[in-house]
This record gives structure tokens, sequence and C-alpha cells, in this order.
């Protein structure tokens, strides 16, 4: 993310939920699976950041719109936030923020700059839900291994989190492919309440900065609507 997707994509890139069912009523693919989700979302940023760049959004018709986007984190020593910022001079530079509050062994908390809303309800006008920069199916307490194959040139474990109680407008449940090197998200699938395919995010292209590989472009498609999501940072060398 860097926001919270992104710093999970660029490994390759609830509180304990996960592991809330008693181990020997799971099977090992259960088990395996709350073991890595927990270790997906108990990841955090050694150091504060600050990433800017262009969020382009194209809607359902194929209209098109852009904005400035700011992703800023702060580490302290018992939790880190995440600040994910939107600023669009049309409307008398009018400001739109979210803010995530990540403690380990709890669940996130959030707040509005500008808007409300709920988990799953968009970040502004794009196909990000709040729950996707928040990486709430991570928290989820069914988690599974479904199988280990290739993805993108990676080998990855597909994980599954399922939500066992989705309300109509709500992830039923999320697949995602994580990278057994890095543990960063190569690809993941999002299904609707009642089990169709939503959404497709990926990871499109990094670049090295600093000696280091840094995602450069993500994307985020819902299937259903025709319209996409993409956030592009612009990485400079210090």
């Amino acid at each position: 993310m860097i926001s919270r997707f992104a710093l999970a994509a660029m490994s390759l890139l609830a509180g304990g939920g996960a592991m809330a069912a008693a181990t020997n009523d799971l099977s090992d693919a259960e088990i395996q699976g709350c073991h890595l989700a927990r270790e997906l979302y108990q990841a955090r940023p050694e150091t504060n950041s600050t990433q800017i760049g262009i969020l382009r959004i194209r809607n359902g018709k194929g209209e098109k719109s852009e904005f400035p986007f700011e992703s800023k984190i702060e580490v302290g020593p018992t939790n880190w936030n995440s600040f994910y910022t939107i600023t669009f001079t049309n409307q008398d530079d009018k400001i739109y923020g979210l803010f995530i509050k990540h403690v380990n062994n709890q669940q996130n908390s959030y707040g509005f700059r500008g808007g409300n809303g709920t988990m799953m309800s968009p970040f502004f006008d794009s196909d990000f839900w709040i729950a996707d920069l928040g990486l709430e199916f991570f928290h989820w307490p069914e988690q599974k291994i479904l199988k280990r194959e290739m993805r993108r040139g990676r080998s990855c474990k597909v994980l599954e989190s399922t939500n066992p109680g989705p309300s109509t407008n709500a992830y039923s449940r999320v697949v995602s492919w994580i990278d057994n090197e890095s543990g960063g998200i190569v690809h993941a699938e999002a299904y609707d309440a009642g089990g169709k395919l939503l959404k497709e995010f990926d990871p499109k292209s990094f670049k090295k900065v600093n000696g280091q590989w840094e995602l450069q472009e993500m994307e985020i498609r819902n299937v259903q609507t025709g319209s996409r999501t993409r956030l592009e940072f612009d990485l400079k060398e210090d």
C-alpha cells in the first residue's frame, strides 16, 4: 500500500481470530492456513514511509478519472498506522482521507475525513474497498491452504479466507496466491455473498529503487461491473 496492500505485494508482494478454533478441530490445511494468515496480518513495516502517486479509475461505462494520492505509514512501539489521502482540486481542494490503526492481536480500527463508510464500502470512488486496504480477510476465523502451484512464474501457497457470515454486500471468501519465498500477494480473487467472482487484484509492475525492488503499479478489477482501478506510485531514488 506505501499502502497495506503494496506492503504485502512488495514482499514479492480480529485479533487472533484466525486461530480462534481449537487446533484439534482443524485439518492440517486449515491449521497451516491459520498460521499463514496470522503471519500476514501481523507483518508490520520497519520504518515510517510516505509514497505519492496517482489513483486512476475507469468505471463500468468506460469513463476515466484520476486523483493525486498519498499513502503514509507511521510506526509506533505497540502499533502502526496507515494514512491514505486524496485531494481533488475541482471542489476547492477538498480532501478525502482514510486512517487505519493496526495493533497486533486486535481488530483494525478505522477513521475517515471528508466522508464515512464501512469496511465493505469503496475507498473514495475506487474499486478498492476499505476492507481491502486493511487486509481484513486475513483476520477471518476460517483460513485454509487449498493447494500449492505456480502463478506468474512464482511458487505459491493458495490461501482461502472464508467469511463465516457475509452480508449481501460483503465478500464471502477471498483466495490469495502467496509467494513462498517472500510472503507477498501475487494474485487475489474476491467472491461476492452468492459465491460469484467479484474482483481480481494484481501487482502490475516493479521498479528497482536504491537497490531494492519496489511496487510501482497495482490494479484491482471488478469483473461484474467492468470497472478498474490502478494505483501508480511515483518512485524516486533517495
